[in-house]
């Protein structure tokens, strides 16, 4: 059973059949009110769904597993779906419900070198693949990227500092 949002409404619950137990039934409650309903996929894409008599189109247009997001059209009209899964609300009941967020990763010295240019300072908000430093290591050039969105919270290096394989170059937050 997943629970799903949309637009920060009441959340709804669907279960679907389980394989081997002769049960074929898909099932919507929101809250304690069950709601029928059938969906069958359509030969060009998206779904016929029948629910409580009443037909709609609909069709997933965009899935963020990361962020447990889909964006699905239903005549038409756009919506943004957060999805829940057990193991989702298991992790929340244990008390780590972000155990599976992406960890922002420091920046280390993949082998020794000399620091060229730092990029960045303390404070700075950088995105996904905003260079950070360059770093010459056996006679190239390397471009150090953020591995993430992230603020930089500490630089340890500055130029013409020699690095050690491992050495922590950038701390991020």
């Amino acid at each position: 059973m997943i629970k799903a949002t949309i637009a920060g409404q009441a959340p709804f619950e669907i279960s679907f059949p389980t394989a081997g137990s002769g049960d074929n039934a898909l099932a919507v409650s929101v809250g304690d009110e069950q709601l029928s309903w059938d969906a069958k996929p359509l030969p060009g894409g998206g779904f016929s769904i029948i629910l409580n008599n009443k037909s709609y189109l609909a069709q997933v247009l965009k899935v963020d597993r990361a962020a447990k997001i889909a964006t699905v059209a239903v005549n038409g009209s756009h919506f943004e779906v957060a999805i829940e899964e057990p193991m989702d609300r298991l992790l929340t009941a244990m008390g780590i419900k972000n155990a599976s967020a992406n960890k922002v990763n420091d920046i280390k010295a993949p082998m020794p070198g000399l620091v060229l240019q730092v990029l960045v300072s303390p404070g700075q908000a950088i995105k996904k693949g905003d260079p950070v430093l360059v770093l010459e290591a056996m006679k190239m050039e390397n471009v150090f990227k953020a591995p993430t969105d992230a603020v930089v919270k500490e630089v340890k290096v500055s130029p013409k500092k020699a690095v050690e394989k491992g050495e922590v170059l950038v701390v991020l937050e």
